[in-house]
């Protein structure tokens, strides 16, 4: 029944590889650039929250996919060389989820009392340490199950990166199918891998969000 994808498991799997690592590095620079922007967003500085609040509402108003587009077309001419579609990728999905990673850090930010930040300026401690030591930690903590919801839909999200070639796990699906024409079970099988993947990842959001609720955390 799977006998295509069985001839062609190493390619096929070297495309999740890629999935795999194209989902990492977004996720690493979308959490660090999304903690800075969530930060932007409850800034008190208009200079800061202004030009924060109107790139959230830019890219989260606008398809991913042209996000990618843009991205792939123009960083080689601001870099002035041309950026193979696995660094164009990158950067566009960094840009992409930071907005949302953002939004998720900004309501965990303000999900924190006053007073516990009152309390940490009456130590002393300066903005950038109360939010490097008491905002970021404790928001990270209670924002974690949506943290996790957020990195499935970008794992999920990564396969459109085929669009600019990048030679992912649906994008090399596609190339065995021209040649093999065995849509139903090799789009199963990509079906089947990202369904375990994703169903890991749904469970342990579950797992953090109820220890959450018995630890007093959420």
């Amino acid at each position: 029944m799977f006998d295509a994808v069985i001839r062609n498991f190493g390619f096929l799997m070297g495309g999740f590889g890629v999935t795999l690592q194209l989902t990492a590095c977004a996720l690493a620079g979308g959490i660090t650039l999304g903690m800075i922007v969530g930060l932007g967003r409850i800034a008190r500085n208009k200079w800061i929250y202004q030009p924060v609040t109107l790139y959230v509402n830019f890219i989260r108003n606008i398809p991913l996919i042209l996000v990618i587009f843009w991205f792939y077309f123009v960083m080689p001419i601001i870099a002035g060389r041309p950026l193979n579609p696995f660094i164009s990728a990158v950067i566009s999905f960094i840009v992409f989820e930071a907005t949302y990673f953002g939004e998720i850090f900004r309501a965990g930010y303000q999900s924190i009392s006053v007073d516990l930040i009152h309390a940490a300026y009456s130590t002393g401690l300066t903005y950038s340490q109360t939010a490097r030591y008491i905002l970021i930690p404790i928001a990270f903590r209670r924002m974690l199950p949506s943290l996790i919801t957020q990195s499935i839909i970008t794992f999920q999200d990564t396969s459109l990166a085929f669009v600019i070639g990048l030679q992912e796990f649906v994008r090399r699906a596609s190339i065995v199918d021209n040649l093999e024409v065995r849509s139903i079970q090799l789009y199963g099988f990509v079906g089947i891998v990202f369904f375990i993947f994703c169903f890991i990842g749904s469970k342990i959001s579950l797992h953090f969000e109820e220890k959450g609720r018995r630890t007093g955390v959420l």
